[in-house]
């Protein structure tokens, strides 16, 4: 189990393990990684194996010991389990919403939202367990019953990032168990914290002896994960860049592999669009978790005709934004999750003002009325060229690039000129625009007149072109990444 202690200032530092074939243990090498919070790195909030190849072999070796018994268990009982892991996390809520907060920087409201999405995910996901069925279909031959179903793939190797700590791990698990894989989770070394927590509760809930272990490392762990015969299956989300690594590395041996990467995603606002409705909705997708969402809006294309009205509004509603630590209830917009993204940042748009782009607010760093922490200003940037790097690369922080077009053709071209397709928005009231504008637009998850952002739990959570490679997550398509069909024809 993991090991709490207080510091002088009163803070909780908990020593995070692996745990594999039901031990928890540090790493074979002794080596621990200090973990501090993005929004006061004044606070120690774990310390955290880095892990390496030894480990990441008994990992999927108690994974593959455990895979015959869990698979002859039935989805029916293997769902019951995910429930009770459900009922836990919703049981300890305030505790994951407190660690999300301090190790990864978004508001607490917006942790406590995270929570409570992934309690949906894992209930909508445990049900299925009563529906993971194939069909009975027509025979040629007389007295011949003929049908399909399903069988999982073995040890899948789960690979997640930091943004979403909680959602994306438990919305990986939760399908692999249901189907009859074992898992290795391998989460952000960015967020072990919350990773943990949530292995806690499917090991309270009955994933026991191997069938769910937790591996904490950088990069090691995750190639040791790809090179293994034993592995069946990597489910990613992260970079394009890293995404292609893991599936020309798996190639070779036919790794199957769910790669859910990067997003540059755009807002058209057309010329009849509600401009308040359509700010307020671009706001809250530029700036919600500080724009460190895959489907987060980086990019607004706006119709000639109402772009001076359209930026007047961002700008207030993005300066008014009050900045500070996750834990401060008046916080709106909180830090980023490390040094690195908050350099991304500043660097991004230091090259989109030499680029011709003007800041219309913020643009920098702030270091003033917030502690010690990884802080970005809400930056919005007008006269963005579309050609631009700014407009073409994922910046993954509260930057947002306005592009002006002519008519729906025009900002429908630029919408589209990215090699990302994660999500986008369309803001018209000519309900045929908008229809026109889904066809369109090449990108997995659509929305028109809200922020564009994500989708329900029972949707498929897709993107298109370099955004997404392999089935979907989040939705009756997932099964086809953890699970394989076989056919049977018996005669009576």
């Amino acid at each position: 189990m993991m090991e709490s202690r207080r510091t002088d200032g009163g803070r909780t530092v908990v020593d995070v393990r692996n745990l594999v074939a039901d031990r928890w243990c540090d790493a074979e090498s002794g080596r621990v990684q200090e973990n501090r919070s993005p929004g006061d790195l004044a606070d120690v909030v774990s310390r955290s194996p880095e892990s390496g190849d030894a480990d990441v072999r008994a990992a999927i070796t108690a994974a593959a010991g455990a895979l015959p018994a869990w698979r002859a268990l039935g989805s029916v009982r293997r769902g019951e389990t995910v429930m009770r892991a459900a009922r836990l996390v919703a049981e300890r809520r305030e505790r994951f919403a407190e660690a999300i907060t301090r190790e990864q920087g978004k508001l607490l409201r917006e942790a406590l939202g995270e929570v409570d999405r992934t309690v949906a995910l894992l209930e909508y996901t445990a049900a299925e367990g009563r529906r993971l069925g194939g069909a009975t279909l027509p025979a040629d031959d007389p007295r011949t019953l003929a049908l399909t179903r399903r069988v999982p793939i073995g040890v899948v190797g789960l690979v997640t990032p930091w943004n979403f700590p909680l959602a994306i791990p438990a919305w990986k698990i939760a399908p692999a168990l249901v189907s009859g894989c074992t898992a290795v989770l391998k989460p952000s070394p960015l967020t072990p914290l919350t990773a943990a927590l949530l292995v806690e509760c499917f090991e309270a809930a009955g994933a026991v002896g191997g069938v769910l272990n937790l591996v904490h490392g950088g990069r090691e762990v995750g190639e040791a994960l790809v090179k293994d015969p034993a592995v069946a299956g990597i489910s990613f989300t992260g970079s394009v860049e890293v995404g292609r690594a893991i599936h020309t590395a798996g190639a070779p041996r036919f790794l199957r592999t769910q790669l859910e990467m990067g997003g540059k995603n755009a807002a058209l606002v057309l010329a009849d669009a509600d401009l308040d409705l359509a700010a307020d909705a671009i706001v809250a997708g530029a700036f919600g978790q500080a724009g460190q969402r895959c489907s987060a809006t980086s990019r607004v294309v706006v119709d000639r005709a109402v772009r001076e009205g359209l930026v007047r509004r961002l700008v207030e509603r993005a300066a008014a934004l009050r900045v500070g630590n996750g834990l401060d209830a008046e916080a709106r917009l909180g830090p980023v999750v490390s040094a690195d993204r908050l350099l991304a940042c500043l660097e991004g748009t230091r090259q989109a003002l030499a680029d011709g782009a003007v800041a219309v607010t913020g643009g920098g760093r702030l270091t003033e009325g917030v502690p010690d922490g990884y802080y970005m200003a809400p930056t919005v940037l007008d006269g963005v060229r579309p050609e631009s790097r700014i407009a073409q690369e994922e910046i993954f922080g509260p930057v947002l690039s306005v592009i002006e077009c002519e008519g729906l053709d025009d900002g429908l071209r630029i919408v589209n000129s990215v090699r990302y397709g994660m999500a986008a928005a369309v803001f018209t009231s000519d309900t045929s625009l908008a229809l026109e504008a889904l066809d369109r637009i090449d990108a997995g998850m659509l929305h028109v007149n809200r922020p564009g952002v994500g989708a329900y739990p029972h949707m498929p959570h897709i993107g298109a072109k370099e955004s997404q490679y392999g089935p979907a997550e989040c939705s009756p398509q997932v099964w086809d990444f953890y699970t394989e069909w076989r056919t049977a024809c018996i005669a009576y």
